[in-house]
């Protein structure tokens, strides 16, 4: 009898061990991106001279060009040229994002900082907030958007158009809005006054552009009009997407190394580091939903409720022409919402260098604020690409693009294109062909 006992019991605990070890399994697959990039900050921090700038690995090439031209060959392979070069038209929105990216997130930041920083609070360094202010006036990320987007079923097309319009602007306007931002009395000390480095920037900016973003989009078209089966069958097979988020967790691999090889963390003391996490989650949120209400205003459905009739007066027919389109479909307001709350990290470190130097001796506490934002939206946003998935599905009327805005490219349109698709249970991403009437189904 006791031995009956002793081996159902025995038979239990490893029906358990299996049980649990299938759930952690299950865990691990869907949670990779943060159990690995938990192992690359790890590995940042033993070894940072690894895969930092100019480090053992020369990530500045390696990463800063190989892992990004990677992310965005990937979308070259993925999105249909007609209706890329229709969302190049999309103008409204290319407005819509400018002005959020640049003007409202910066202008936002810099009331924020300048209240912290007239409270005189000793525990908050005044260069981390300088390192807020520099933040705030940098374009969207280059590769982590697009790759959100596209896990969200957003608009990557149109995300994929903001990364080229708001990086080639942002070599100009981010230098102009800091130099304006620390002209103010109250922020002097950290106005860097050294213009003939800027242009030097400018040469950096588009050379990363051309090479790792022009560059792949240009061969992954090319190779997908030339060969759409093999493309498509290269696509599922090797779940090219997986590389893409595997790419973008080396990007940060290498902004975390050069962060901690500049003694960042270090450098600035523990309230202000415990500050800048929350601070950075909350502004991030804070700035998702003024991306939200700036792309579905409330008001445009109740003023423009009814479409024009031959009985509408002319005011009101050109008024819902040119207004209408200014209240965005789902998958165009997800594109937004992740391109205007986005800042990069690799046109900031260029931006805080090339205008301060590579020998300042606040650079790290100027790069912790830059380097930590760029982390905690990447974490947000995974954790926001679930909810924004879910609401994209959710058949709305009124998201759906009238027939003159379709002829016209407001909203972009495809019968036929490659969506990803998340399995929940199994874990990988898969591609397949789907059929939606008047919306892009980019990747």
């Amino acid at each position: 009898m006791k031995s009956l006992n002793f081996n159902l019991k025995d038979r239990l605990t490893r029906e358990e061990l299996v049980k649990f070890l299938l759930w952690f399994k299950n865990f691990c697959i869907k949670q990779w991106f943060f159990i690995v990039l938990a192992i690359f900050i790890g590995i940042a921090k033993a070894a940072p001279n690894f895969a930092r700038q100019h480090g053992l690995i020369r990530a500045e090439y390696t990463i800063g060009y190989g892992a990004v031209a990677v992310i965005f060959l990937q979308s070259g392979l993925s999105m249909k040229t007609r209706d890329l070069l229709k969302n190049m038209g999309n103008w409204r929105a290319h407005i819509t994002v400018m002005v959020i990216s640049f003007l409202l997130t910066s202008s936002i930041m810099f009331g924020l900082c300048s209240a912290i920083k007239s409270a005189n609070n000793g525990h908050i360094d005044e260069w981390v907030l300088v390192g807020l202010i520099v933040t705030a006036t940098c374009p969207t990320t280059v590769s982590s958007n697009v790759v959100m987007t596209t896990q969200a079923n957003g608009n990557a097309l149109l995300c994929l158009c903001e990364v080229f319009i708001g990086n080639m602007l942002g070599a100009f306007i981010s230098p102009a809005l800091l130099q304006m931002y620390t002209s103010n009395s109250s922020w002097s000390f950290a106005n860097p006054a050294n213009g003939n480095s800027i242009e030097r920037l400018y040469g950096d900016v588009m050379k990363q552009l051309g090479l790792s973003v022009f560059v792949p989009v240009f061969v992954g078209q090319l190779i997908q009009n030339l060969f759409p089966s093999q493309t498509k069958w290269f696509l599922t097979t090797f779940y090219f997407n997986k590389v893409s988020s595997f790419c973008l967790l080396l990007i940060m691999f290498s902004s975390f190394s050069t962060a901690f090889h500049q003694h960042a963390f270090e450098s600035i003391p523990k309230a202000s580091a415990i500050f800048l996490v929350f601070f950075n989650i909350g502004i991030y949120l804070f700035w998702t939903g003024i991306c939200f209400l700036c792309s579905r205003p409330f008001f445009i459905p109740i003023i423009f409720k009814e479409k024009p009739t031959t009985e509408s007066s002319r005011f009101y027919t050109w008024s819902y022409k040119f207004f209408k389109p200014f209240y965005y479909n789902r998958r165009d307001t997800i594109c937004i919402m992740f391109c205007g709350a986005a800042k990069t990290a690799a046109l900031g470190v260029s931006l805080v260098t090339a205008q301060y130097g590579s020998q300042f001796e606040y650079l790290g506490r100027l790069l912790a604020s830059l380097v930590l934002y760029q982390a905690l939206q990447v974490i947000t946003a995974q954790v926001l690409v679930h909810w924004f998935k879910k609401w994209e599905k959710k058949d709305h009327p009124e998201d759906a693009p009238g027939d003159e805005e379709m002829a016209k490219g407001g909203d972009q349109a495809s019968h036929n294109d490659l969506e990803l698709e998340e399995n929940e249970e199994d874990g990988p991403l898969k591609v397949k062909l789907k059929q939606r009437p008047h919306q892009v189904e980019g990747v």
